[in-house]
């Protein structure tokens, strides 16, 4: 911490041209203001000490040890879940739903709802162990996934996930179907095309969300293009910089949630800060972008005969960066329920837990049999 405070008041802020704020990237005042919080105010020993409510472990996996919560439910038959988060979160997004999951009686809820809630950090993410060789993909993730599962006892099992989590969570579908009672998404993974065959038409929803997914990738996209084609290069600077990292990862729960441009509608610093020094201390940054770079080399190009069969829920969040029609969606998986929210937005497990959480219920409700 000594040295995170050195560095604050050490910061080299950039110049600025005034104009509106967040023309040419985050606003520099909310940035600036961010920064004083965490240099004079914010108590990380206090988030370690709500961090130490919860049961940590680790599983010494082939690729190293994977950090993770385990919460067990109080139901009269918790079903197993795991909870797969993205970047740029970690774990830290699952703690206000974990006790909605595993103790649905304690909010107004049915016992019988409840869940085994597993919460892992991806490789190279939080207190997980860094990756060292090449190839740590979602497709690699997910098989650790189903290691870490059987190691708990869970031979079949729940998934649910947005961002990079619904990339593996879509990986644990397509590869281990076999383990896999039902997924649960809240977001399409950014790679995944459906097997078309030659000369199938697109639906005209199917058109405009393409054409709209290309926009927003030219407009918004520098950040993954970056990071899946040369992840070392900007690594160097965000893991010396602390203003530096805080700005790479605030901008995207600023542009990415359902803030109406007040982010802190919708996340406290506390909150912000939490999830941006839990990088900064493990040093993670680096590690996390080259999933994208791995990422890139796997995408969700199905096959002809590529199809998520375990019975899928979708959750359409109003502010997710990007929602594919159905019609796109059901090419590819076997979807079952379909939920149009009402508010929330990319982080739906920290933005809205009650909405999330009320939606796996309904979900798996049908599937515990």
């Amino acid at each position: 911490m000594d040295d995170l405070h050195a560095r604050l008041e050490r910061t080299r802020w950039p110049d600025e041209i005034p104009t509106s704020p967040d023309t040419y990237g985050l606003d520099p005042t909310l940035l600036a203001d961010l920064c004083t919080y965490w240099h004079d105010r914010f108590d990380w020993q206090a988030q370690i000490n709500r961090l130490s409510t919860f049961a940590h472990y680790k599983f010494h996996s082939t690729a190293g040890n994977i950090h993770f919560l385990h919460a067990k439910g109080k139901g009269p038959s918790p079903l197993p879940l795991i909870l797969t988060h993205g970047w740029p979160g970690s774990f830290l997004e699952f703690l206000d739903i974990i006790p909605l999951l595993t103790d649905p009686a304690a909010h107004g809820c049915d016992p019988a709802d409840s869940f085994d809630v597993v919460v892992p950090s991806l490789p190279g993410f939080g207190f997980s162990d860094r990756p060292s060789n090449p190839g740590m993909n979602s497709f690699r993730v997910a098989d650790l996934w189903v290691d870490l599962m059987h190691a708990l006892g869970y031979d079949r099992f729940a998934a649910q996930g947005g961002d990079i989590g619904a990339a593996v969570t879509t990986a644990l579908g397509l590869r281990h179907s076999q383990h896999i009672l039902g997924l649960h998404l809240n977001y399409i993974p950014g790679s995944y095309r459906p097997h078309l065959p030659a000369g199938a038409p697109l639906t005209v929803a199917e058109q405009k969300f393409t054409a709209d997914a290309a926009q927003w990738y030219d407009q918004n996209g520098a950040y993954a293009h970056l990071q899946g084609t040369r992840p070392q290069t900007p690594a160097y600077a965000l893991n010396d910089s602390p203003a530096g990292l805080a700005a790479w990862i605030v901008e995207k729960f600023r542009d990415w949630s359902d803030s109406g441009g007040d982010l802190y509608s919708t996340f406290s610093r506390d909150q912000l800060l939490t999830n941006v020094t839990l990088y900064w201390m493990t040093q993670t940054i680096a590690s996390s972008f080259r999933m994208y770079y791995e990422n890139r080399r796997a995408p969700f190009h199905f096959a002809e005969n590529d199809f998520v069969h375990p019975p899928t829920a979708i959750a359409c969040f109003p502010k997710e960066i990007l929602s594919p029609p159905r019609e796109w969606v059901e090419r590819g998986f076997n979807v079952q329920r379909w939920t149009q929210m009402p508010r929330g937005g990319h982080f739906a497990a920290a933005e809205q837990p009650e909405l999330l959480a009320a939606d796996l219920r309904a979900f798996f409700k049908t599937l515990r049999t």
